[in-house]
């Protein structure tokens, strides 16, 4: 399952978007909800990064099938609303320990009145 979330596809077009759209509709909120306590260093392709991947990928493959961006996030807020509440607030903490690890708060600082 795990090349599904590498983007190894033979397929092309947007026919392919919208089946790609659809399984990952369909399989990310199970791997929002198993990434429920994992913890994000334990390993490289551990649970956290399986569904973040698929959520990335959802909104990438929603976008590309409906020509806008914004349906890409649409897509993913859906996916979330079907996971189970507290693994999406679990997923939500570790993702922002990652984006501060990444340097976000710095790289946006110029652009905000921390003061």
């Amino acid at each position: 399952m795990w090349d599904t979330f590498r983007g190894k596809s033979d397929k092309t077009g947007s026919f392919v978007a919208a089946e790609d759209a659809q399984q990952l509709a369909t399989e990310a909120p199970a791997l929002v909800d198993a990434a429920q306590g994992a913890s994000w260093y334990a390993h490289p392709g551990n649970e956290v990064d399986a569904a973040v991947a698929a959520l990335c990928r959802l909104r990438r493959a929603a976008s590309g099938e409906r020509a806008r961006m914004e349906a890409g996030d649409d897509a993913v807020r859906a996916a979330l609303e079907r996971a189970d509440p507290e693994a999406v607030l679990w997923l939500t903490a570790r993702v922002i320990s990652y984006m501060d690890e990444q340097g976000f708060p710095d790289d946006v600082e110029p652009w905000l009145n921390l003061g």
